[in-house]
């Protein structure tokens, strides 16, 4: 609609547009329809809306690389895997650990980009954003023989606040910014599926029409899920169906017809069953108008059913008809209820839907992403149907989750004979910690160590306030005093963008002998891999109670950190023991033989101070679980849950020869010499040279594991043998998950020959 020419503003219209210009204000919203011929006739508009995307662009960690190592070869296997069975080319499927906003907008002008344009671009994004202003992250986990609730950890509470603090205003402004991101990932003749709920439907289907065009929506699906839910009462229908969005990036799409199963009334006329079983109905007759001769072809073809009546009817096989072409509502797919397919996650969709979206907007071989993935269907059906994957999420526990059911997958395609990828973990990791300390500017080297400088003091600080430790005035290497674990600890924090290892750890107590220290919290976000419990030992010898911890992700989020809510978790310890075969000396197999939990002090006190009447809860004290109740009379309950140290185990696996591949990462030129810092996107359409560079670690090559199932609870805890090929000492690193996602790694070495 073209802006009135004949409409003038008044003088005090004109009087307020100044002041507001000169005043940096933003113009009231009907002065866009006045003033202005670009517009929209139609948009949503809501508290904070910005179009402004993020643009920080971070290198990928890749922290494991999965593939079962396989003995059968076939044609695909030896275009793709070395003899150990290890990928060797082509696109590995990827798993990402994080905040899909950073992820994605990493994907799109990071190095990966070209890794997706490779793989023929990114066809397919199904993505189901927690839209039940009532969801949270909790889930059942299952303990030995006993299931308790987990709730949310802090990054899920925060994801979730983020999401619905304001309500539908937050909601739409998070999936606002990523859906414009994911447009701009999208292949040109990409599709998008969106599910979503009936509370904000609506107002998502407005905002794609803005991100993606009102021409490039296709269908608004509804799925019935076959079973009444939610909201029942005496003013409102019960919600029986969700909605999911399909969109194109523009006029040109893949898209395969897809068809349901005929009904059993449908399928009731045919019943004629030929001489190999087939079932056909006979209901066309071919009358006198038919010639003998296409009468003649048709009985050598057995086309032919000659009826009671002596006349002769044209065959129609039921099994050659496709079925009825399936629309946009969907009645046939139900909630996945029980069977191997439930894995008690709570916003689980079944794999029938999945596997209808994939079929209907993609081909094998393409490129298929889901940015919330939850509990892995979208991986884990794209890898059946031969499709390749990214997945993401910002749930620890759902990226365990996933990984766990996608080398399912791949063992069930492996007994089956059928190829599959293999895949990596991947996360933002150390380099989150570096954009947070990025000096940007033009500086001066000695203006940059200085503004560096300071960005390091200043994030010690926070660290310090979320740890609730005091600073010291004389931090000349000490940082604080903690006021938590009895008050009177110091308390150093290890370094930034560094593992701690012994050197820092030794500096540690000669600093606490100096000072005549006798108790010291160390804070680090990683620790070298071995370094404990040999070092607390040490310490211990020495008189001095050495307490690492690790500083966790939270610490980012100022609000979580005024508000008191992030913990600072104590490390685990593995302990995994060789076994060399008798007669082979290239052979030996791993056992784990301890692991061993560590928790706060006084956690359980502060947990049953801060119960509420009527309510329970689960609290880890002193390396133990236990479940915490209190009655309408203010009784406390404590009941253990873990009763042996292999309850803590859900996951654990071997990498026989961990040095072997190291840990590689592409990083923009332009970067500058440090190369670690982060970048900024550059113009739309224009990705910059990438250089690799060796980060100083390795990738661990998951070669064996064993973990545990909802269906399977058992756990084995010695390794199937390994086999070197060459005499020599190597580091066999083993990785424990425990029951809620965290994992822990330690190196063991060997000599073989």
């Amino acid at each position: 609609m073209a802006r009135p020419e004949t409409y003038d503003l008044s003088d005090a219209e004109k009087r307020d547009l100044i002041a507001l210009i000169q005043a940096g204000k933003p113009l009231p919203e009907k002065y866009r329809f006045l003033l202005f011929e670009d517009k929209r006739e139609v948009e949503l508009v809501w508290n904070g809306k910005s179009r402004d995307v993020c643009t920080t662009v971070l290198p990928f960690q890749t922290l494991e690389h999965i593939d079962e190592p396989r003995k059968e070869k076939t044609e695909w296997q030896d275009d793709f895997f070395d003899p150990r069975g290890r990928q060797i080319k082509g696109w590995t499927n990827k798993l990402i650990w994080g905040d899909n906003k950073l992820i994605l907008s990493s994907l799109k002008s990071g190095a990966l980009r070209r890794q997706i344009e490779d793989a023929g671009g990114l066809k397919l994004i199904y993505i189901d954003p927690p839209f039940d202003v009532g969801a949270d992250f909790s889930m059942d986990i299952e303990i030995g023989g006993e299931t308790f609730h987990k709730e949310a950890n802090l990054l899920e509470q925060i994801a979730y606040r983020d999401t619905w603090g304001r309500g539908a205003d937050s909601f739409i402004s998070m999936i606002y910014e990523r859906l414009i991101l994911m447009r701009d990932l999208l292949a040109e003749d990409g599709s998008i599926y969106v599910h979503i709920g009936p509370q904000v439907g609506a107002m998502l289907k407005l905002a794609m029409d803005e991100v993606f065009g009102r021409e490039n929506f296709q269908n608004n699906i509804r799925w019935k899920r076959m079973s009444v839910s939610g909201f029942k009462g005496k003013l409102k229908l019960p919600f029986n169906h969700e909605t999911i969005y399909l969109y194109t990036r523009s006029d040109r799409c893949t898209f395969n017809p897809q068809f349901q199963e005929y009904s059993d009334e449908y399928k009731a006329r045919f019943r004629y069953r030929d001489e190999d079983g087939r079932l056909f109905r006979a209901d066309q007759n071919l009358g006198t108008a038919t010639s003998p001769e296409t009468i003649e072809q048709m009985q050598r073809e057995n086309l032919i059913h000659k009826g009671e009546n002596g006349k002769l009817y044209r065959k129609q096989y039921l099994d050659e008809l496709a079925g009825v072409l399936l629309d946009d509502v969907w009645t046939d797919v139900p909630w996945v209820t029980a069977g191997n397919e439930r894995i008690a996650y709570p916003t689980q969709k079944p794999e029938a839907l999945l596997e209808r979206i994939i079929k209907a907007s993609s081909n094998e071989g393409d490129l298929v992403a889901d940015f919330f993935c939850g509990s892995g269907t979208t991986a884990a059906v794209a890898e059946k149907l031969g499709r390749k994957w990214i997945a993401t999420d910002l749930g620890k526990f759902g990226i365990h989750t996933t990984r766990k059911r996608l080398i399912g997958v791949q063992r069930a395609q492996q007994a089956e004979g059928k190829p599959f990828r293999a895949f990596e973990v991947l996360n933002l990791g150390r380099y989150e910690r570096q954009a947070y300390l990025n000096v940007s500017g033009r500086l001066s080297r000695e203006q940059k160590e200085e503004a560096l400088a300071q960005k390091e003091k200043e994030f010690r600080e926070l660290i310090l306030r979320a740890y609730k430790a005091q600073p010291l005035e004389d931090a000349s290497f000490f940082h604080g005093r903690s006021s938590v674990n009895g008050g009177g600890r110091l308390v150093v924090v290890g370094p930034i963008n560094l593992p701690v290892g012994r050197l820092f750890v030794e500096e540690v107590i000669t600093e606490c002998r100096k000072r005549g220290a006798s108790r010291v919290d160390m804070l680090a976000f990683e620790f070298e891999m071995g370094l404990f419990p040999a070092v607390l030992e040490e310490a211990k010898n020495k008189g001095i109670d050495l307490q690492p911890k690790y500083i966790p992700a939270e610490v980012f989020d100022k609000r979580a950190v005024e508000r008191g809510q992030v913990v600072f978790h104590d490390i685990s310890f593995i302990e995994a023991t060789p076994r060399y075969a008798k007669k082979d000396k290239y052979t030996l197999a791993i056992e784990l033989t301890d692991f061993s939990v560590y928790y706060n002090q006084g956690a359980m006190d502060a947990a049953i101070a801060n119960l509420k009447e009527g309510k329970s809860q689960v609290v880890c004290d002193q390396g133990q679980l236990y479940k915490l109740a209190k009655d309408k009379q203010g009784v406390v309950s404590r009941e253990l849950l873990t009763g042996e140290w292999t309850d803590w185990v859900d996951y654990w696996a071997v990498d026989f020869d961990y040095q072997s591949c190291k840990e590689i990462i592409k990083v923009a030129r332009t970067m500058g010499v440090e190369g670690h810092l982060p970048g900024i996107a550059p113009a739309q359409g224009e990705l910059p040279e990438f250089e690799e560079r060796w980060t100083g670690g390795y990738i661990f090559e998951n070669e064996w594991q064993s973990f545990r199932t909802r269906q399977d609870r058992k756990l084995e805890l010695t390794s199937a043998p390994h086999t070197y090929t060459k005499p020599g000492r190597y580091t066999v690193a083993v990785k424990v998950i425990d029951i809620f996602g965290n994992d822990t790694m330690t190196l063991v070495p060997v000599s073989v020959g």
